[in-house]
C-alpha cells in the first residue's frame, strides 16, 4: 500500500457538514475564511463556548455568511473536525515520506511527530477532542479512529513484514487511544506540549507495541507451530 492511501477516499470530506456546497473560488475561499475564524476562536474560547457570532466577527462576515453554509454551530464545528483529520493524515504521509524508515517503530514515532506539530502549529487542532454529546461525532471518532488503524496497518504490513490482521489493527487502535489521551493531556495547558507527556507517550506506545512487534515477540510468531 502507497502513503497515499493513509489519506483514504473521504480526504475531501471535511467540507461534507456545509450546507450549500460552493462551487466558486470566491465561495470557496469564504468557505476557509470561515473554518480559520472557527479555529481561532476555538483556541480563545473552546469548542463549548463558541458562537456563531464570534465565527461571524472573527471572519469579518455577517451571520447570514455564516448560516448560508452552516446550519448551527456544531455544523462548524464537525467541518473544522473533519479538516483537522484531514490535515493530520496529510501531515503523517509527509512525515512519513520525509524520514527515513529503518523499523516499524520509525514509522509508528512519525505519526506521534505528526500529531505534536500540528498540536503546535495548527490553530484550533484541539477540535480533534470535540464530543458533542448531543450528536453523533463520539461514532465519527471512532470511525477516524479504525480506518486510520486499518491504513497504518496496511503500511506496516508492506514495508515491515507485521503480521497481517485484526490483531495488528486492534492493537493500533489501543496505541491510537493512548496516544490521543496523553498528547491531549500535554496540550491541555501549554501550547507548545509538556515534553515529559510527550515523551512518556512514545514511550507507553513503544513498550506497548514492542511485546507484540519487538524482535523477540516476532521471533516466537514465526516459530510457533
Amino acid at each position: 500500500m502507497s502513503l497515499g492511501g493513509l489519506l483514504g477516499e473521504e480526504t475531501g470530506a471535511a467540507l461534507q457538514q456545509v450546507r450549500t456546497e460552493p462551487i466558486q473560488q470566491r465561495s470557496a475561499a469564504r468557505l476557509s475564511g470561515l473554518l480559520d475564524a472557527a479555529a481561532a476562536v476555538v483556541d480563545e474560547v473552546g469548542f463549548d463556548r463558541i458562537t456563531t457570532a464570534m465565527i461571524a466577527e472573527r471572519a469579518g462576515a455577517s451571520i447570514g455568511t455564516v448560516y448560508r453554509y452552516y446550519p448551527d454551530r456544531v455544523a462548524v464545528l464537525h467541518a473544522l473536525h473533519e479538516r483537522a483529520i484531514v490535515r493530520f493524515r496529510q501531515r503523517v504521509v509527509d512525515e512519513l515520506g520525509s524520514s527515513t524508515l529503518t523499523s516499524w517503530w520509525d514509522a509508528v514515532d512519525c505519526v506521534v511527530t505528526a500529531f505534536v506539530g500540528l498540536y503546535r502549529s495548527e490553530p484550533g487542532f484541539r477540535i480533534v477532542n470535540f464530543d458533542d454529546r448531543d450528536g453523533a461525532p463520539a461514532a465519527d471518532a471512532v470511525a477516524d479512529a479504525g480506518f486510520f488503524a486499518r491504513r497504518l496497518a496496511d503500511v506496516l504490513v508492506g514495508q515491515f513484514d507485521l503480521p497481517a490482521g485484526d490483531e495488528l489493527i486492534f492493537r493500533l487502535e489501543v496505541a491510537i487511544e493512548m496516544a490521543d489521551s496523553l498528547l491531549a493531556r500535554a496540550f491541555m495547558t501549554d501550547p507548545l506540549g509538556d515534553e515529559r507527556f510527550i515523551d512518556e507517550s512514545r514511550r507507553v506506545l513503544h513498550d506497548y507495541l514492542d511485546r507484540f512487534y519487538g524482535p523477540h515477540a516476532l521471533s516466537i510468531l514465526t516459530t510457533a507451530p
